[in-house]
């Protein structure tokens, strides 16, 4: 498997202006039909789609991708031991898929993904 990027994600303070921005510069569509209520972009034809998540107080806005993995656990330990930090342990997600996002060595966060 090469890991490849396969989402991005927006981390707002204002997530619904940022998705209706999107939306309107670039005509992508934004839905929230998931159990999450999690602003899914679609990115246009041949696009990575992505999504909008509110950011927690404070958080300035920044852009975040998620790379496809097999393995959670042997990334993070991988990632950990190279030293980066956990930011949002493994969760499973709502249809199954599990994710977590790390903090690189240098500060830049990366969410780490079994979803296709």
């Amino acid at each position: 498997m090469s890991n490849p990027v396969v989402r991005w994600q927006v981390i707002s303070p204002d997530p619904e202006a940022s998705s209706a921005f999107l939306t309107k510069l670039f005509g992508w569509r934004t839905t929230r039909d998931n159990p999450l209520g999690y602003r899914e972009v679609q990115a246009g034809e041949g696009g990575i789609h992505g999504g909008v998540w509110p950011a927690p107080a404070g958080v300035k806005p920044f852009v975040q991708l998620f790379v496809r993995v097999d393995d959670i656990d042997d990334i993070v330990a991988r990632a950990v031991a190279l030293g980066a930090q956990i930011i949002v342990p493994k969760a499973v997600l709502p249809g199954g898929d599990e994710m977590a996002v790390l903090m690189d060595p240098q500060g830049l966060p990366i969410a780490i993904s079994t979803a296709q």
